[in-house]
């Protein structure tokens, strides 16, 4: 006999975080789940992140850890609200988790709040927490065969960043190989080669970031006016559907989003995989 205790835990961590997704879409915020293992730079990807976007969105951090509130101070410190979760030896984060830090949190006065997962390459990819997106953090050292280790986790990530590149010539990384193996794991991914704490490469991770945010918000709205709109009595109209837009890209410099042009933008590295560096942000809720 076959007893699966997987599958009721996951329902339930699934249920509750329907209720997360649904407080985010209310209040119009955008919830980024970023994963990664020890050590590869997701408190110092924050604060780069953070020192980028804070002109633009008010934002907030949890941070899970097996133990200790360090990297939660470490946010604190910059001026951001953060929630420090120890899980006491779960290798996870989880919905019910996430729903008591929401509850200390001024959802009404944020934008985006980053969940920084406990450092794992397994056991979060199992585990959806009501987030838009969930962000992948290699770093260098750690070595290009990741991807084919630990398939899971690039295959859920809306985005993959690869971080600590001014460690390149230090360590026998293949760049090519790893573009290759992201682009048949997770095609649809685009790759952010950076380096947290010198700034290099940042700008294309927080430009396509900032997209996703706008995305977010115009779609909540559109879904919160849909909700008040009244039922019309009138004839529906059938008159044909105007073309689509063009698709969009992040911000320029202006703040303004502008169509997207014919040709992606040209990476400063050449492993970025095959899939356009940006591509038209998600906006299902």
């Amino acid at each position: 006999m076959y007893i699966n205790i997987q599958k009721p835990i996951l329902d339930q961590n699934d249920r509750l975080a329907a209720d997360i997704k649904e407080q985010a879409r209310v209040h119009h915020i955008y919830l980024l789940d970023l994963l990664a293992s020890p050590g590869a730079g997701k408190t110092s990807l924050i604060l780069a992140t953070i020192a980028a976007l804070r002109h633009r969105y008010r934002i907030a951090v949890i941070e899970g850890d097996i133990a200790s509130q360090v990297d939660a101070q470490k946010i604190k410190d910059a001026g951001i609200p953060a929630v420090q979760i120890n899980t006491g030896g779960i290798c996870h984060l989880e919905a019910r988790m996430i729903l008591r830090a929401l509850d200390v949190l001024d959802l009404p006065n944020l934008d985006m709040i980053i969940i920084e997962n406990v450092g794992n390459l397994v056991c979060p990819t199992d585990f959806y927490l009501g987030e838009d997106a969930k962000a992948m953090i290699l770093s260098v050292p750690e070595g290009h065969d990741k991807p084919l280790k630990y398939p899971g986790v690039f295959q859920v990530a809306r985005a993959v960043v690869l971080n600590k590149i001014d460690t390149l010539n230090a360590f026998d990384f293949d760049e090519r190989q790893f573009a290759e193996d992201i682009h048949q794991l997770n095609p649809q991914a685009p790759v952010f080669p950076l380096s947290a704490t010198t700034a290099r490469g940042l700008d294309a991770w927080t430009q396509w970031l900032d997209a996703q945010i706008q995305c977010k918000t115009s779609a909540s709205a559109l879904v919160d006016s849909q909700t008040r709109a009244p039922a019309s009595s009138t004839t529906p109209d059938t008159s044909p559907a105007p073309a689509p837009a063009p698709p969009l890209v992040p911000p320029s410099s202006s703040g303004s989003l502008a169509p997207a042009s014919s040709s992606p933008p040209a990476s400063s590295l050449a492993f970025v995989p095959t899939p356009p560096f940006y591509k038209e942000p998600s906006c299902s809720l």
